[in-house]
């Protein structure tokens, strides 16, 4: 198992299935692929599905068969499904649940597949990672978003101020902008966001769970992580950046205050800046993105959110459902699906052009994702972490007083414990 693996709740997946009818190599006429995904993702779905399916039948001969599933429900219907033996031949798995599904003896290990395809040197190695289990791949990349740093780049080009590049310099930052503009808050740090406290843990050298031995072990209390979450819950207790209502903020809370004017810098995600220009168009041009600053410079590890396609262990046409997981994930379908979305691909050499792009909310984004990309423990037990909330419970209490960062971080790498080694 890998250590720094990706998660996410943030964008648990629902499914694409492939109902394959006959075996070999290729599809013939008579073929269908049962697909289910994911509603809302593209707002398009429909016609996009439409241009693949013909692209799909001239191709393999195979009929494309899509249905879409509600985000609430559709782990329960994974569940269901498995339980029952009537799980889809290929489907959008979240990066949460691939693990979980693999470990259930649900999914087909497709490594051997990629390689033989040629396309394990490019995808993106958060998604790999998160993919990832016991050794085998079963969740080829399709789309992922990644959080980073979004500042307002007027209040910084009117104070003189660069894009941080150290912590030291985030606090610089901050210090001239609560002196400047006291009515502003200089850097969120939201209290119910669990996906906002990673990056210092892993920018300060620490990790959030590790394996040895065949059993986790929480490294929160590591002196570390532990540098980490004093430096991120420090900026609201110690440097009075934040405010006290963002103790209980989560991330819809701080785009909210974000979008309103209110907040200076914050952690957002890559698909946040439409909706922030869309809600208030007269911030369009006045801010922009940043990777997230390691302690001493470089690029500190971001989770990435998004889904990966997986082959189940139902189908009766393991080469034809591979066909479309590689229509889908490389080439063009997979580039015109970033591009309705808003997320970005999962095939590292599609995201070269936004890599170069000049846009000051596209290339420090797809930058973070190729070069600062993370993933939360490949486990199918931390979901019952996320769950229970533990991270979000131990900066709470950090922010509030309630606790010192040792006994925070102490009591969440206890409870992780116990909860991913199934102790109770």
């Amino acid at each position: 198992m890998k250590k720094r693996l990706m998660p996410l709740a943030v964008l648990a997946a629902a499914g694409l299935a492939l109902t394959g009818c006959s075996g070999g190599g290729a599809g013939s006429d008579g073929d269908t692929l049962t697909v289910w995904i994911m509603q809302g993702t593209n707002p398009d779905s429909d016609a996009f599905f439409d241009e693949v399916g013909e692209a799909f039948k001239e191709k393999t001969g195979a009929d494309l068969e899509v249905e879409y599933v509600q985000w609430a429900d559709a782990h329960d219907r994974f569940v269901t499904s498995i339980a029952g033996g009537t799980t889809p031949d290929v489907a959008e798995t979240g990066t949460t649940w691939t693990a979980e599904f693999a470990d259930a003896g649900a999914l087909l290990p497709i490594g051997d597949k990629v390689e033989e395809a040629g396309l394990g040197d490019d995808l993106v190695d958060g998604l790999v990672e998160s993919g990832t289990y016991d050794g085998e791949l079963y969740g080829m990349p399709w789309y992922a978003g990644v959080r980073s740093l979004i500042y307002r780049s007027d209040v910084f080009d009117e104070l003189g101020l660069e894009a941080p590049t150290t912590w030291d310099e985030i606090v610089a930052a901050g210090n001239a902008i609560k002196e400047a503009k006291p009515d502003m808050v200089p850097f969120a740090v939201p209290g119910d966001a669990e996906f906002g406290v990673y990056p210092w843990v892993w920018g300060a050298g620490g990790e959030i769970s590790v394996e040895k031995d065949g059993k986790w072990e929480s490294q929160l209390a590591s002196p570390e992580s532990q540098e980490g979450i004093a430096f991120y819950t420090g900026l609201a207790t110690e440097h009075d950046f934040s405010s006290a209502g963002a103790t209980t903020w989560n991330e819809t809370d701080v785009l909210d205050n974000f979008t309103q004017g209110n907040v200076a810098m914050a952690l957002q995600g890559s698909w946040t800046p439409a909706t922030i220009i869309q809600d208030n168009p007269d911030l369009e041009g006045k801010f922009a993105a940043a990777p997230i600053p390691g302690q001493d410079g470089g690029i500190a590890p971001s989770v990435l959110g998004g889904s990966h396609l997986s082959i189940f262990n139902t189908t009766k046409n393991e080469d034809l459902a591979f066909q479309f997981v590689e229509m889908m994930t490389t080439g063009e379908f997979a580039e015109k699906w970033g591009e309705q979305t808003g997320y970005f691909p999962g095939q590292t050499s599609l995201l070269e052009k936004s890599m170069e792009s000049d846009d000051p909310l596209v290339k420090p984004f797809a930058t973070q994702m190729v070069d600062g990309g993370g993933s939360v423990p490949v486990t199918p037990t931390f979901g019952a972490v996320q769950a229970k909330k533990t991270v979000n419970a131990m900066i709470q209490a950090i922010l509030s007083g309630q606790k010192t960062v040792e006994q925070a971080t102490e009591d969440a790498a206890a409870e992780m414990d116990s909860i991913m080694n199934e102790e109770g």
